[in-house]
């Protein structure tokens, strides 16, 4: 499941095949033209996205500028990747030279054999060793490199500084454990006027997606290491939906309307209803530009359980067509324009603020040692939001262990969301056979593959 604010993550269908490269774009087959190294990349913003598509384009040109032997040609749409024809394109040999793809999908293009082995080439990207390395692993498979991280991010508390105090909460110091969610919840909602203490999504798969989100919190997981039996009937899983039942049905404090989706939580806590929910960063500027919520009233806390968060980001693979020259070309690319702390299309900060984009949030959180301590420093220097807001965040989520979805996530969640569903309206739901009966179905999905 993708993290919902805006990432600038778009992508366009390919206008060639790679098969009839030298036919339909004019282009030898080890990607030269005119004496250049062609790559089709993928992912560009929009024409609707004017300065997100400006920033895009003035980095591309002075990437070529600074190589002038490359030729890149950039194909845009929405949104970056579609799972509807994803493979589709890689089975049709029509995906870009360099592509996208959400981390949930590096280990399954593999097994298609639809991606490039990068290991003989990762020297050119000088970038590499800096890069956080569990997001490195999320695109190594035996050993071997298939793809490049762009952004990560992890899940944690969004809560509103404003209802805290109002509460008699301290706001700089958000709950880390359930219970001190459970607890604080029950004072938010005690405020009354429609006022709900903790909100959950239990609808289209998000229901799924938090109840993940929840049992890695707790120290579980939705699946077996080989990745073959459910592994949620479990005491995590029991703990995660004894909670939700107790704050609904006890206390009261997740309020009377459920089936929720993100729009709907997102409005209640733009407007000031909502104490807390669980989210990546990135609902922070949505909540702001489009909910009507305020960046000092809005403060993100860690995962609370202490034990693991739901991590997920996205990068760049190759086509498995790809010759050494187009990926040592894709690879200098991918430095030039998201991998150079401080610059580039994701760290020129100096540049979205003058364009008014929100510059501060703790996550994507890319690199480590020198090149963190850096992209923090440029960061920072340009912030334009309450950066202090989201420290405990920051102190908090670094110790946890960092899961990404489970495989064939979304057909999982669509049974864990029925789960949710149940005990968020059902005050005598019966969570043993719930979670007996959700294991069965899982089960049947890892079975068919």
């Amino acid at each position: 499941m993708r993290s919902t604010g805006f990432r600038r993550t778009f992508v366009a269908l390919s206008v060639c095949s790679l098969a009839l490269a030298a036919s339909a774009c004019g282009s030898g087959d080890d990607g030269s033209a005119s004496g250049k190294t062609r790559i089709t990349v993928n992912c560009e913003p929009p024409k609707s996205a004017k300065v997100d598509r400006g920033f895009f384009e003035q980095d591309v040109a002075a990437f070529e500028k600074q190589n002038p032997d490359i030729d890149v040609v950039a194909h845009d749409a929405f949104p970056c990747q579609d799972p509807k024809t994803f493979d589709a394109k890689l089975a049709g040999g029509q995906m870009e030279d360099v592509f996208y793809t959400y981390f949930t999908d590096a280990r399954h293009v593999v097994d298609i054999k639809q991606a490039a082995d990068l290991t003989p080439y990762i020297k050119e990207l000088k970038s590499y060793s800096t890069i956080q390395k569990q997001l490195r692993d999320i695109y190594t498979v035996d050993g071997k490199v298939y793809g490049i991280p762009r952004t990560g991010y992890s899940m944690g508390l969004i809560y509103n500084r404003k209802l805290f105090e109002k509460a008699g909460l301290d706001p700089d110091q958000p709950p880390t454990t359930w219970e001190e969610v459970r607890a604080d919840a029950k004072k938010i909602a005690a405020l009354g006027g429609g006022t709900v203490g903790y909100a959950d999504y239990s609808a289209q798969n998000q229901g799924g997606w938090h109840f993940t989100a929840e049992l890695y919190s707790q120290g579980g997981d939705v699946v077996s290491a080989d990745g073959k039996k459910a592994t949620i009937d479990t005491p995590e899983g029991r703990a995660v939906l004894q909670n939700l039942h107790d704050m609904r049905w006890t206390d009261d404090s997740m309020g009377s309307k459920q089936l929720l989706v993100i729009n709907d939580v997102q409005q209640m806590m733009g407007s000031g209803k909502l104490g807390m929910y669980l989210s990546a960063p990135d609902n922070i500027p949505i909540l702001v530009k489009e909910k009507g919520g305020n960046y000092k009233d809005l403060a993100l806390g860690p995962m609370p359980g202490g034990k693991g968060t739901l991590i997920g980001g996205d990068g760049y693979m190759f086509n498995k067509h790809d010759t050494p020259a187009q990926i040592k070309a894709g690879l200098k690319w991918l430095d030039h324009m998201f991998l150079t702390p401080g610059s580039g299309f994701l760290g020129d900060y100096a540049r979205a603020k003058k364009a008014d984009a929100p510059v501060g949030l703790p996550e994507p959180r890319l690199f480590t040692g020198a090149a963190d301590a850096k992209d923090q420093q440029v960061k920072k220097a340009n912030a334009n939001v309450p950066v202090e807001n989201y420290q405990a965040f920051l102190d908090g989520n670094h110790s946890l262990q960092l899961k990404i979805e489970p495989p064939n996530a979304q057909q999982i969640y669509s049974v864990l969301d029925g789960t949710v569903s149940a005990v968020l309206t059902k005050k005598d739901a019966d969570i043993d056979q719930l979670l007996k009966d959700a294991s069965g179905k899982i089960d049947s999905i890892l079975a068919r593959g």
